[in-house]
């Protein structure tokens, strides 16, 4: 049915020039050396891989002629041979295509092929060409090749395995290890696991095992727990000498075997560390390499660390030397000697400690050294002076000690404060303004804030100078610039745009800074051209404006495409409009930003390279067709649909979910309802995150599992009964969690959170370390609660707890939290009794309010605690600065329309900050608009575009007559941002009224436009939608669909619902389902399945395509990285028999 892309067009010149060449009498096989005679006997057995490695090997010591082409052609035909080249190319691409496709029929190949061949093979791994084979015009790039290869699912295990079996009895240990560490730093896969590593061989030369450690080193993070394990255990049993093996007092550690462990020095035991001896220890702190070694020890643990510290200390380096403690690298991050330690020496150690954020886990203990570093540092001396040197501990500073700081002190510091991560916006709120009141006015030098940009005002960047806000624009693509929220951005694009010609114009604008360029503004600025969108960030609508624009006058498609997001503007008129040869050319360009193309563009792409080369279209493109499609492809072919289903990501592919469940059906077909072994998880790749539960629970060998279970955890959002059978098989294959070591329970990572609290009770109790960093590692999620509360419980057990020390009444005997609690708990915080948490301390509450307005699983009686906790704190909310409310995240949710009245409104970074919760109701959000109204002393009339985004969600409380007196000239350039919000059908009506003083009358919006409104669109009268062609159909945004009433909807005929496209189709919601005619529903069932609008009206295509087999593929069709042998090994050989 469909063939991988091949390089058909260069067989065709090779059968033209040589159409005599089988007709000659040859003259003698002693034309032609042995070495190809053995060759040309391989073709005619038909063992073309062994052929091919022949040719490599003559290759390596021959320079190819034109005389031995001929003499390979006569001795063929010698041998009375009935071929002809057409017959051999098609023989040899199916033998290579098998072998590509069944990786362990390699694997038995490299394994029988005599010793001469093996050797050709690894030495072709081996080689570092990366330009072109030149043949008689043909190209074959040898680089790539040996890429595609290294990348091609199973192969590159297929060469491990034989490298491991064979390498090191016929070449060089050397050789052999540079092509382990080529095939393992080549593949994606988990290759590493603990039965491979039992392959390793013990016996290498000291120069082979070095540089066989330094791939493991460089691997370390991509290896599963278990695997380090063995693989330590591998180097350890290598660095034993037998000496050490009869003297167990002595240590086998040397400062060279530390050295050469590297990051697996973590696994070294604490009583291993203790033997060290004291010379060694010092000889390896010594090297110069150390400190960047100790860098890189990411899973440290606390006791590790001070083990190591004690070894290092009884050596001739004295650990309260600052030349000492810049060796040390993260053992820093649990320096624990601070007795006497001096204000000059704490704050190389704060600063030294910026490091140690890298650590996966122990953060909490972190930041306690911080603290304590940071009292030490500022003994005797002031915050103001001492700020510029305190490093990133000053992130630990109360509201109340930022804003005792002087402006001066803030501008002197301003390098260190520039570089500090992790701030809170609160924070840098403060410091901001500070920096800016030194700075004296709106002229300021902004460049040099760094990380204190993102606290600067809207309005105060609307009110600087132009020529000050270009330095914000040069630098939207850093960290810094692109960090802005949309309010600031708004704020510095709406005075630019105010300034007309006189300041750079839109097109300087870059990065994602770009995106927040209205589509109004895009359609008055006169100098676009391909070149300067490169680099730019872009929404769809304006990419379908730039794309239409351009395509107008520029007569080569690959300078658009060539820019990457201009591909979302592609719509499938232009698609259509390619020829088939000018399609088949540039369809790599849209393969190569798959991620960027919406389903219905994708779908558009299928149907056109169905039309012109159905033989060579993708497999994965076959899913976004009909469903007859995929399912009419044969048993044969379902390796190669696997692998292209596995490469993509079917979810955005194929959005319906009866049509996800017939394409998953036929995968289940093909793989016979099993993962046989690891080679199935490598083709199979993403595709493993939807196999029914089913089969992850019976289907996957245990030959698998280990595999399977590294592709599983990085699956986002697995089913209820998926996680089921993953829980079900981690039990199955690791047994009871009492019985789990701490590299089973590593390795498991968020499946943890699959297991009941009584479940969890044991890890919690042996383990409590890895519980919560794996928790920690599950910030943004909602685990569930009995996750939560092993965690929380786990946290508790550890701590050390008194009494609360508020002595307000009904705290008396309460737990309260302590901020180190807070900091470890993160999500399971949510697991407070509302009496802790408003029975905190006061500097509890006051250095982790962020961190408890961030947790997600607090409910209504634990925010209202905090939001009283607030009132005690800060006093009443009317004495409230901004700072205070925008580091209470969700606890403002607790305050009702009176309290929200009280919160002082005036700034609208501070509203923003305030809309950006999801949960207000219609009265709070009144409430919060009218308070920004009052407080700022602003009219609707007088609101700018960026007060506009500011507002945010608040704008759906307003009504008609104020929605009516918005000013155009201010709504046209937030369009796209409020097209965003799902508001009342009656409040989107409003919007679009407005819309249509920008855009006209909508029987005239083009496909931009309508993309550019969003929900706003939704607000269109059901004369309005029936007027709309329905060529445009595709380019409403799925939120405005489902945003349409039910009345309205099933006002549009069967032609439009049928053109509204898979996307579309998919977000129509049951309630407007049920209000359509017969007629519609099967255009809407057909537009979820991805059948064309129009072909279904016409003349229907047959319900089982044909199939093609071996038919060629038209020319210009760039080859894919699928078939790395099949694509060179018939051309690199036939060029050189001419």
């Amino acid at each position: 049915m469909f063939q991988e892309p091949r390089t058909d067009a260069l067989f065709l010149v090779l059968v033209l020039s040589h159409g005599v060449a089988s007709h000659r009498v040859p003259n003698s096989r002693q034309d032609l050396p042995p070495l190809l005679q053995r060759m040309a006997e391989e073709i005619i057995d038909g063992s073309y891989l062994n052929a091919f490695l022949d040719l490599i090997q003559f290759q390596s010591s021959h320079v190819w002629t034109a005389d031995l082409s001929h003499a390979v052609l006569d001795y063929l035909s010698s041998r009375n041979v009935a071929f002809t080249i057409p017959s051999l190319q098609a023989a040899m691409e199916n033998h290579l295509q098998q072998r590509l496709h069944q990786p362990q029929e390699l694997l038995e190949d490299l394994r029988e092929t005599e010793a001469q061949r093996f050797r050709a093979a690894m030495k072709y791994l081996l080689e570092d060409k990366e330009g072109c084979l030149e043949l008689e015009g043909t190209a074959v790039d040898l680089g790539e090749t040996r890429r595609r290869a290294l990348q091609s699912p199973g192969v590159n295990r297929s060469l491990l395995l034989v490298t491991l079996e064979r390498c090191f009895q016929l070449l060089g240990s050397l050789e052999c290890v540079d092509v382990l560490g080529r095939v393992l730093r080549g593949s994606s896969a988990s290759l590493l696991q603990p039965d491979i590593v039992d392959r390793l061989p013990g016996d290498l030369g000291e120069d082979a095992f070095k540089n066989l450690s330094a791939v493991f080193r460089d691997l370390y993070d991509r290896t599963s727990a278990q695997a380090q394990g063995a693989l330590y255990a591998w180097m350890a049993a290598r660095l034993r000498t037998p000496r050490d093996a009869t003297d167990d007092s002595i240590s086998w550690v040397s400062a060279e075997d530390l050295w050469i462990l590297g990051r697996y020095m973590v696994h070294l035991s604490l009583e291993e560390i203790m033997k060290i001896s004291p010379k060694e220890m010092g000889l390896f702190i010594s090297y110069d390499n150390a400190t960047k070694q100790l860098d890189t020890v990411y899973d440290l643990t606390p006791e590790l660390a001070r083990v190591f510290l004690e070894r290092i200390g009884a050596s001739d380096f004295d650990l309260r030397n600052t030349s000492t403690m810049h060796r040390l690298g993260l053992l820093l991050c649990f320096y624990d000697d601070l007795e006497l330690l001096d204000a000059a020496t704490a704050r190389v150690l704060l600063h030294r400690t910026l490091k140690c954020r890298r650590l996966r886990g122990f953060q909490a203990a972190v930041r306690k050294l911080k603290a304590d570093l940071l009292d030490i540092a500022t003994e005797n001396q002031t915050l103001n002076e001492t700020l510029g040197s305190l490093s990133d501990a000053i992130v630990g500073l109360t509201h109340s000690q930022l804003d005792s700081l002087s402006p001066e002190a803030v501008h002197g510091a301003i390098s260190t404060l520039s570089q500090v991560s992790g701030w809170a916006k609160s924070q840098v709120v403060i410091l901001s303004a500070k920096y800016l009141a030194h700075e004296k006015g709106p002229s300021s030098n902004i460049s040099q804030m760094g990380a204190l940009l993102a606290g600067v005002g809207a309005q105060a960047f609307h009110d600087m100078e132009q020529r000050v806000l270009v330095q914000v624009l040069r630098s939207a693509a850093s960290p810094h610039g692109s960090g802005l929220s949309p309010v600031q951005q708004q704020g510095i694009l709406s005075k630019i745009m105010e300034a007309g010609d006189s300041t750079p114009g839109i097109v300087d604008i870059q990065g994602a800074f770009f995106k927040e360029v209205s589509l109004f503004d895009l359609r008055r600025e006169p100098r676009f051209d391909e070149t300067v969108l490169r680099g730019k960030e872009l929404r769809r609508a304006q990419a379908l404006f730039l794309y239409d624009l351009l395509s107008r006058t520029t007569a080569r498609p690959e300078a658009l495409l060539g820019t990457g997001q201009l591909v979302k503007g592609v719509t499938c008129a232009h698609i259509d409009a390619m020829s088939a040869d000018s399609f088949l050319a540039h369809f790599q360009f849209f393969e190569n930003n798959l991620e960027l193309l919406s389903p219905g563009q994708v779908n558009c792409l299928a149907w056109k390279h169905w039309e012109v080369s159905r033989s060579s279209v993708p497999p994965f493109l076959l899913a976004a067709l009909p469903v007859r499609y995929l399912a009419s492809v044969p048993a044969s072919q379902c390796v190669p649909l696997l692998i292209s289903l596995g490469k993509s990501r079917l979810d955005a592919l194929v959005l319906d979910s009866h049509k996800k469940n017939v394409v998953l059906r036929k995968v289940q077909q093909c793989l016979n309802d099993a993962v046989a072994d690891e080679y199935t998880v490598d083709i199979v790749g993403n595709l493993l995150c939807r196999l029914p539960a089913a089969i992850i629970h019976h289907g996957v060998s245990s030959r698998a599992w280990a595999t399977a279970l590294h592709g599983l955890r990085g699956c986002p959002d697995l089913s209820p009964e998926q996680k089921a059978a993953v829980r079900l098989r981690l039990l199955e294959q690791s047994g009871p969690p009492q019985n789990w070591t701490a590299e089973t329970i590593q390795d498991m990572g968020p499946f943890l959170a699959l297991f009941s609290g009584d479940e969890l009770s044991s890890v919690a109790t042996k383990f409590p370390d890895i519980l919560q960093q794996t928790a920690s590692e599950m910030a943004g999620t909602s685990p569930p609660q009995e996750f939560l509360w092993a965690v929380f419980e786990s946290v508790r057990n550890g701590s050390e707890r008194g009494p609360s020390a508020d002595p307000s009444p009904g705290c008396l005997g309460v737990g309260a939290p302590s901020s180190d609690d807070i900091f470890r708990l993160a999500e399971a915080n949510a697991c407070w009794a509302p009496e802790a948490l408003l029975c905190m301390g006061e500097d509890v509450f006051l250095r982790n309010v962020e961190l408890l307005g961030a947790v997600r699983g607090f409910g209504p009686p634990q925010l209202t605690a905090l939001k009283e906790k607030a009132v005690q704190v800060w006093d009443a909310p009317s004495h409230w600065r901004e700072h205070h409310i925008l580091s209470l995240g969700r606890i403002a949710l607790a305050f009702n329309e009176r309290e929200l009245g009280q919160l002082g409104l005036s700034a609208i970074d501070t509203v923003a900050s305030l809309s950006q919760q999801t949960e207000w109701t219609p009265g709070q959000a009144k409430s919060i608009l009218r308070g920004f109204l009052e407080d700022s002393g602003s009219r609707i009339q007088d609101l700018k575009s960026f007060h506009l985004v500011g507002l945010g969600a608040t704008l759906c409380a307003m009504n008609a007559t104020e929605i009516s007196l918005i000013r155009v000239s201010e709504f046209r350039a937030v369009v796209a941002r409020i097209g965003t919000l799902v508001c009342s059908t009656d409040v989107l009506a409003e919007f679009k009224k407005k819309a249509e003083a920008v855009f006209g009358n909508p029987a005239e919006w083009s496909s931009s436009v309508l993309q550019e409104l969003g929900t706003i669109a939704a607000g269109l009268t059901k004369e309005e939608l029936r007027m709309l062609d329905k060529d445009l159909m595709p380019y409403f945004q799925p939120s405005a669909i489902r945003c349409l009433p039910d009345e309205i909807f099933k006002e549009l005929s069967a032609e439009q619902i049928a053109a509204l496209g898979p996307e579309n189709a998919a977000a129509v919601t049951p309630a407007q389902r049920r209000q359509l005619g017969v007629w519609q529903l099967q255009s809407l069932q057909r537009a979820l399945d991805g059948d064309k609008p129009r072909a279904w009206q016409d003349a229907a295509l047959s319900a089982r395509p044909p199939r093609t087999p071996l038919a060629r593929a038209p020319p210009g069709v760039s080859a894919s990285g699928g078939l790395w042998l099949g694509c060179s090994l018939p051309v690199l050989m036939l060029q050189l028999l001419r």
